[in-house]
């Protein structure tokens, strides 16, 4: 199953896929080196097949959800000291 984003909420770039999609109306494949690896982005939407709508610095892209992750952590338990 694919994580879930917040609309809104920042994630970064963890691996490059082969290519990338631009988030226009009808969108136009780009070579990958147009984000990088470590690249953080805002989620615009959610697309079918487990593709997500960014932003990043040169445009906004479809990405799919195992090329990101998101930069907010999770609070971590923290162990109990005895």
């Amino acid at each position: 199953m694919s994580p879930e984003f917040p609309i809104g909420s920042k994630v970064r770039v963890v691996e490059l896929p082969p290519y990338v999609k631009t988030a226009d109306p009808m969108p136009m494949l780009r070579p990958p080196n147009v984000i990088s690896i470590g690249e953080e982005g805002i989620v615009l939407d959610r697309r079918p097949g487990g593709y997500w709508g960014v932003r990043f610095g040169q445009g906004a892209f479809l990405i799919d959800s195992q090329y990101i992750e998101s930069t907010e952590k999770l609070p971590e338990s923290q162990p109990e000291s005895e």
